[in-house]
């Protein structure tokens, strides 16, 4: 695996993803890009395409408020993607999360991006609030995932 974000490099010494056997394994994912020395604090963050297909109003009152949970649910979920289909699979392929929030409030948000995500049935999920994530207290989720990627290439249904 390379060594920049979109590519889940960590930000400190662990794997950001392990192969074992016909499981991956990732650790979790932060809206955080290190090589741009990063944090997504919002919709000015990502892509502006996706801003607004997420909902991005140019209202500074709406978007400061719904932006920052909106933007880094979209930036994690989308490295997690990219991870995925680094290793050979799909986003169909990630069969469980667990997702940590530092308010649980944020989780309707969340859930109507990760439905972009997994349009069809989504993978089993745990959610937990936590006091603290790192590096800092801008950070609002974290995601972590498994996938089944059989190294033969055949998936059983």
């Amino acid at each position: 695996m390379s060594n920049d974000v979109t590519n889940g490099a960590p930000l400190a010494r662990y794997a950001a993803a392990k192969r074992v056997g016909d499981f991956v394994f990732l650790s979790g994912v932060i809206a955080v890009d290190p090589a741009r020395r990063l944090i997504v604090r919002g919709f000015e963050d990502i892509p502006n395409d996706i801003a607004d297909s997420l909902g991005r109003t140019g209202e500074f009152s709406s978007d400061i408020k719904q932006g920052p949970i909106l933007a880094q649910s979209w930036y994690v979920l989308d490295a997690i993607r990219q991870i995925i289909e680094r290793e050979g699979g799909q986003m169909s392929d990630v069969f469980k999360l667990v997702q940590y929030f530092r308010n649980l409030d944020h989780f309707p948000a969340y859930s109507s991006v990760r439905r972009r995500f997994f349009p069809g049935e989504p993978p089993v999920s745990t959610v937990v609030e936590v006091s603290a994530m790192l590096p800092t207290d801008d950070v609002l989720i974290e995601v972590e995932a498994t996938a089944y990627l059989p190294l033969g290439g055949t998936k059983e249904s």
